[in-house]
């Protein structure tokens, strides 16, 4: 064989259907799109457009809201922590924050802090600062040696102060 040689199988690609060659085809004069109207003619975007009648996005309610104020957090489990530690990419005799952690590679980027979240295990003594945190994850690290220092978030203060 060689590759001059190589084809599809039979039928495996289907031709392209031309449109508006003639009455004597199925897709010719009015190429399917049926006669006059709207529809029948180039650039119609109708989406959500029902004749007139009052669409349907319009005639529900609306529900929910979405919270300008509210805090996104980064999620950071203690099972990380350790890989990133055992991995030697954090200094145990600085404590962990946000930006060590950031230039350590652990995370790409802090939003409005860091949640530690308790799922794994943790055996190096660690002192280490969040903006949450979650009761097991405050107990694995304790369980350590270590502690968990849980600041104020950054929005909040910005606010009482303004």
């Amino acid at each position: 064989m060689k590759l001059n040689q190589i084809t599809d199988n039979e039928g495996a690609r289907k031709s392209r259907t031309r449109v508006g060659r003639g009455i004597g085809c199925t897709k010719g004069k009015t190429c399917g799109r049926g006669v006059k109207g709207q529809t029948s003619r180039s650039g119609v975007a109708i989406n959500g457009f029902e004749g007139g009648q009052m669409p349907i996005y319009r005639r529900l309610p609306k529900r929910g809201f979405k919270n300008v104020n509210s805090s996104n957090f980064v999620v950071l489990t203690v099972e990380r922590l350790q890989q990133a530690i055992t991995g030697g990419r954090l200094d145990l005799a600085q404590p962990i924050t946000g930006a060590a952690l950031k230039a350590a590679g652990v995370v790409h980027k802090t939003l409005d802090g860091l949640r530690l979240i308790g799922t794994g295990e943790l055996s190096a003594k660690v002192t280490i600062e969040v903006a949450g945190a979650t009761p097991g994850a405050i107990a694995s690290v304790e369980k350590a040696g270590g502690s968990v220092t849980v600041l104020a978030p950054a929005k909040e203060e910005a606010s009482a102060e303004g």
